[in-house]
């Protein structure tokens, strides 16, 4: 069971899982938001996992992302998705010369049966733009150029080439190696 609320995020686990032997559902209607106040992208992602296997039975995969911007000391990290979004970030970085970033994804697999979680984790480092660019993606995705990339933003890319080198897509593709027999 997915234990995301985010459809952007579900449409990419569903894309990079499809060639896999992973077989998942969505989150199940009517399941509350979870509160993300664990102080670590690990622990949000735990208390994801542990919600949706506590409501189904089932074992859930839950994510949690952050965007690291060197600037900002690390700023937003954990809060990301709290953090009043890309405009914001552009608004705060708008004095500052140095732009690195970095996305990192934790992936959390917990299971019903009380096997030990699996936890993996994608980084992509790059660097933010000065304005947005593109209008694919969702999130920070208009405003995160990729080092591994050609210069252009998230936003800018297909689905398969934003996933190629993502954080996200990382972060799945060793999920996949963990769970490979």
């Amino acid at each position: 069971m997915l234990a995301t609320q985010n459809p952007g995020k579900v449409v990419e686990i569903a894309d990079l899982l499809a060639d896999a032997d992973v077989e998942v559902s969505p989150r199940p209607d009517g399941l509350g938001e979870t509160v993300e106040d664990a102080g670590t992208l690990e622990g949000n992602a735990r208390k994801k996992a542990i919600e949706v296997v506590a409501a189904t039975g089932e074992a859930a995969l839950a994510d949690d992302t952050g965007l690291f911007v060197d600037a900002l000391d690390g700023e937003p990290g954990v809060l990301t998705a709290r953090y009043g979004g890309w405009e914001r970030l552009l608004a705060e970085l708008e004095d500052h010369q140095t732009r690195s970033a970095r996305f990192r994804t934790v992936l959390i697999v917990v299971f019903p049966d009380g096997r030990p979680d699996l936890v993996v984790e994608g980084v992509a480092e790059g660097q933010i733009a000065r304005s947005a660019q593109g209008d694919g993606g969702f999130g920070y995705d208009p405003i995160f150029i990729p080092d591994d990339g050609d210069g252009r933003a998230f936003a800018q890319m297909t689905r398969k080439e934003k996933n190629l080198i993502s954080h996200r897509g990382r972060a799945l593709r060793a999920l996949v190696q963990a769970l490979a027999p």
